[in-house]
């Protein structure tokens, strides 16, 4: 499975399209990201905002096999 990975650097956001097909039918935040969903409740696509931030410190949690989310 590929998917897309696109990084905006103006805005800093991170974005990963996990599906091409499907219609967006709504959007959840929690902290940093962004996750859509659509009607099926199957998510499509994934905002990390602050990216240039976030992802070093997810990295960093993950070599350590932990994750703190705040």
């Amino acid at each position: 499975m590929a998917y897309k990975i696109k990084y905006d650097d103006e805005a800093d956001v991170l974005t990963i399209v996990l599906a091409e097909e499907g219609r967006l039918s709504h959007a959840e935040e929690v902290g940093d990201l962004i996750v859509h969903f659509d009607e099926g409740g199957r998510p499509l696509l994934i905002e990390v905002l602050r990216a240039s931030k976030v992802i070093p410190l997810m990295v960093q949690s993950l070599a350590k096999k932990e994750v703190l989310v705040t």
